[in-house]
């Protein structure tokens, strides 16, 4: 099944936009929630930085987030993996398994 594009009518970091996506309605609110909380925290904490750079700087902090992420999602996938691996060798050299083999 294709996803059609719908246009959505935001307003992102106060700059109002007219947004075309596949996602829904409420995943393109929690998007645009996301950057304007993240530019609205940097533009709190750092009332004399430019309106531009704290964009850049929200884009980089989100950059960030998701390569952190990424990188805790593989290391746990590879622990997983381990983990299954040496679970998987343990029952192919049980007696028990060996029986059912040999059956």
């Amino acid at each position: 099944m294709e996803h059609q594009n719908k246009t959505f009518e935001v307003q992102l970091a106060g700059v109002p936009m007219r947004l075309k996506s596949t996602h829904d309605s409420a995943t393109v609110e929690y998007l645009v929630n996301l950057v304007n909380e993240k530019v609205e925290q940097i533009l709190t904490d750092s009332p004399n930085i430019s309106f531009q750079k704290a964009l850049l700087l929200a884009a980089l902090h989100m950059a960030e987030d998701m390569v952190t992420g990424k990188r805790q999602a593989q290391s746990e996938l590879d622990n997983l993996e381990t983990k299954a691996k040496a679970i998987l060798s343990e029952l192919e050299s049980s007696p028990i398994s060996k029986i059912r083999m040999d059956s």
